[in-house]
């Protein structure tokens, strides 16, 4: 994380003035609506209401499994690597479910299209975390450094979207999305300061080029830390106007993110079977804290605090989630790296090496059963029950 810092504060020096070129507008511009031909693939996470209406195709859906499964994957720069071990590892227990909704923040929103589409997608996971195409994704610019916001370039990181986000892809999740199930990630939009979750199977179902671009567009952004990587600028349709959303990490706003609410009351359909609600989380990075001794310099103390503070905002949303669904009549479990794990999980090693001792770290937690734990619940949260 100090190595983080440093990239953030080189880029405030270096990038002062550079900025990206988009014409200014009003909250007024935007309409008094959600930009025009956006209502079916995207909503405010603030916004409980559409929350439960996009949420309704999982909740009502008949599916062959007793039991309703969500995943949410949290960011972690490199360390989704560890996630994609998971994922991968829990295919070979044969007990990973055929998940109701998967939901993927930064680095999550990279592995959860391939989460969400199963087993058979688990050559193209591994290829995206362990391959070299991966090994270039913190490129540093050249002297357009100086005029454009952000250390690192996004094309590597677009590069490696491209390769493996493709119309098959997008096929596949689309006819996953007809029969209920649900796949959503969150940006950050930096002009409403709102997390945005996108359905990613609707805007799939549009199909087309376009939709692949917007499918592709909104990974890059979710994965895109301010000031290490430009941000994804969307273009939308205001009030008589064509605007560009600035859009940048979905961790900027929320580490990651289980299902709405309404998902979480495990409601049968009419005349259906209520299913009991199992919600996994993935944390790509460790939450518990552990020595390190702390230099007396700026970047040692303010590298330090910032990371105290990123793991104690995940053990509390962990908290917070898991009393939820307990309260809904659910369980929730989560997989973190180990806090005595040796090597770099700063999220910011992206070697060929780190990378593949993450994976197997995470394969090899996942087969021995030992990857998935309960988050602590005050008891007098976990006693109030439906």
């Amino acid at each position: 994380m100090a190595r983080l810092l440093v990239v953030l504060m080189s880029a405030l020096l270096l990038t002062a003035c550079g900025s990206l070129p988009r014409d200014p507008f009003t909250a007024s511009d935007l309409g008094a609506e959600a930009p025009k031909g956006l209502n079916d693939i995207r909503f405010n996470a603030s916004d409980a209401a559409a929350g439960i209406r996009f949420a309704e195709g999982a909740r009502t859906r008949r599916a062959h499994q007793k039991t309703f499964d969500v995943l949410a994957i949290s960011g972690g720069g490199s360390n989704g690597a560890y996630g994609a071990g998971i994922l991968v590892g829990w295919t070979r227990t044969g007990e990973r479910p055929e998940f109701d909704i998967v939901t993927g923040v930064s680095t999550g929103a990279l592995t959860a299209p391939f989460a969400f589409l199963g087993k058979d997608w688990d050559r193209r996971l591994t290829q995206a975390y362990t391959s070299d195409a991966a090994d270039k994704i913190l490129s540093r610019r050249g002297l357009d450094m100086f005029f454009r916001p952000g250390v690192y370039d996004t094309k590597a990181l677009r590069a490696l979207v491209e390769k493996y986000v493709d119309p098959p892809l997008l096929w596949a999740i689309a006819m996953e999305h007809s029969k209920g199930r649900r796949l959503l990630i969150a940006t950050t939009n930096l002009d409403t300061e709102q997390t945005v979750i996108w359905d990613m199977g609707a805007i799939a179902a549009r199909g087309g080029e376009e939709s692949l671009e917007l499918f592709r567009d909104v990974l890059v952004a979710s994965a895109s830390i301010p000031g290490v990587f430009p941000p994804t600028l969307i273009e939308v349709e205001g009030a008589g106007r064509r605007l560009s959303e600035m859009h940048v990490d979905g961790g900027v706003t929320i580490p990651f993110f289980v299902a709405p609410e309404s998902l979480l009351l495990w409601a049968p359909p009419a005349g259906g079977e209520a299913r009991p609600g199992r919600v996994h989380v993935i944390v790509n990075g460790k939450v518990g804290g552990t020595f390190g001794f702390t230099k007396g310099g700026t970047l040692s103390i303010v590298g330090r605090s910032w990371l105290t503070m990123s793991k104690a905002l995940t053990r509390t949303h962990l908290t917070a989630s898991a009393a939820f669904v307990r309260q809904s009549g659910g369980t929730m479990q989560y997989a973190a790296i180990p806090d005595d794990a040796p090597g770099d999980t700063s999220g910011l090693d992206f070697s060929a090496a780190n990378r593949e001792t993450l994976f197997q770290l995470g394969e090899q937690k996942a087969l021995d059963g030992s990857a998935w734990v309960a988050p602590a619940v005050p008891e007098e949260t976990a006693a109030r029950k439906p």
